[in-house]
């Protein structure tokens, strides 16, 4: 199975690094997706989501403020503002990360639509996590 390097970072240091089936970015011009062998293309990331879909199936979500993706045949870099990795052992390491996604969204933009359906969208996503 072929896999794309992935690595998420941000000023104050990385958010996620390794292979991935596949990755989902918020891209300026609407969300667009990224499987092995996609051409090359750099692109502003707005605030959201990345959904990133594992080698073993499962789903990673990280939310950003807004940043910059390089995107060619083998990897993807993200380079965000800000980041948080919505994960945990537990659920409530998992309430926390969405907790601090959704400050990290509230604070980065005044669309308040905007972020009510990114926080809406993790919200969503945790609970099949749970």
């Amino acid at each position: 199975m072929e896999t794309l390097k992935l690595n998420i970072v941000t000023p104050e240091g990385e958010i996620f690094s390794g292979d991935v089936k596949s990755v989902t970015l918020p891209g300026s011009e609407g969300e667009f997706g990224v499987l092995p062998g996609h051409i090359g293309v750099v692109s502003v990331l707005n605030t959201g989501v990345i959904e990133i879909q594992k080698e073993d199936l499962t789903t990673e979500m990280v939310a950003i403020n807004w940043g910059h993706a390089k995107v060619d045949e083998k990897s993807v870099d993200v380079l965000a503002e800000g980041a948080v990795a919505i994960n945990g052992e537990n659920e409530g390491e998992i309430a926390q990360a969405i907790q601090n996604a959704k400050k990290l969204l509230e604070e980065s933009t005044d669309n308040r639509m905007a972020s009510s359906m990114v926080i809406s969208r993790i919200e969503n996503a945790a609970k099949s996590i749970l």
